[in-house]
C-alpha cells in the first residue's frame, strides 16, 4: 500500500503571524514533502519494503557505516520526519506542560539551557539536517543533530521535538539567518502539548 501525503493539521496560512509564511508552507509541504512521498513510494515499489511501515523501513535501511544513505532511506526517512514536524507545531498559544518542564529542568538545568542547546545543535549542523530533543532508552532526555534525513529512530531514541534545518524550511522567511529561525521556532511555533504527549 502506497504512502500518501498527509494533510497539514492546520491551514497553510495558520503560522504566518508566527514567522512561517503561507509561501513557505506551500513550498515545504505541497512540493518538498510531497516529493518524498512520491520518490519514497517509487523506491520501495516491488521490493521487500513494500507494505512495511515507515518506521520499519527507516530502521531496516539505515546504514551507520555508509558515507551516504540510500535513496530509499533518504526519502522514507524525510517523509516520516515531515509527518512529525507539522504536528510538532501549531497556530495557537502553547505553554510547556508541567511534566515536560520538569523533565527539561532535570536533564538540562533549565528550560532556557535546553533552548540554548537545541538552537546550538541546529545552527551547528553543517549543511542540511535536523536538530532533535529525544528521549533515550533509559528515560533521559538529550539534544542531538542529524545530517540530511537521519532521525532518532536510527539510534533507538524517541523523537520528542524536531526542527528541520534544510534551507527550504526557512530561507523564504529568514534567508540565511538559521539561528533566528531556530529561536522563532522554539519561542513561537512549537506545540508543546504535542511534544509532551510523545514522552
Amino acid at each position: 500500500m502506497a504512502f500518501t501525503l498527509p494533510d497539514l493539521p492546520y491551514a497553510h496560512d495558520a503560522l504566518a503571524s508566527k514567522g512561517m509564511s503561507t509561501e513557505t508552507m506551500e513550498f515545504h509541504h505541497d512540493f518538498h514533502h510531497n516529493a518524498y512521498v512520491t520518490n519514497g513510494n517509487a523506491a520501495i515499489a516491488g521490493t521487500t519494503w513494500d507494505g512495511k511501515s515507515l518506521e520499519e523501513i527507516i530502521v531496516g535501511t539505515y546504514d551507520a557505516s555508509a558515507v551516504a544513505q540510500s535513496g530509499t532511506f533518504n526519502n522514507i526517512s524525510q517523509l516520516w520526519n515531515h509527518n512529525q514536524f507539522w504536528e510538532m507545531m501549531g497556530p495557537g498559544e502553547s505553554k510547556i506542560p508541567g511534566a515536560l518542564e520538569a523533565a527539561l529542568v532535570e536533564n538540562f538545568g533549565s528550560v532556557s539551557s535546553f533552548k540554548t542547546a537545541f538552537s546550538a545543535a541546529g545552527a551547528g549542523q553543517f549543511g542540511s539536517g535536523w536538530c532533535w530533543l529525544v528521549k533515550n532508552a533509559d528515560g533521559s532526555l538529550a539534544v542531538i543533530k542529524t545530517e540530511n534525513g537521519v532521525n532518532p529512530l536510527c539510534f533507538g531514541q524517541t523523537a520528542l521535538l524536531g526542527c528541520d534545518v534544510w534551507e527550504h524550511s526557512y530561507y523564504i522567511d529568514f534567508r540565511n539567518k538559521r539561528p533566528v529561525y531556530l529561536s522563532n521556532f522554539l519561542d513561537n511555533l512549537v506545540n508543546w502539548e504535542n511534544v509532551a504527549s510523545r514522552m
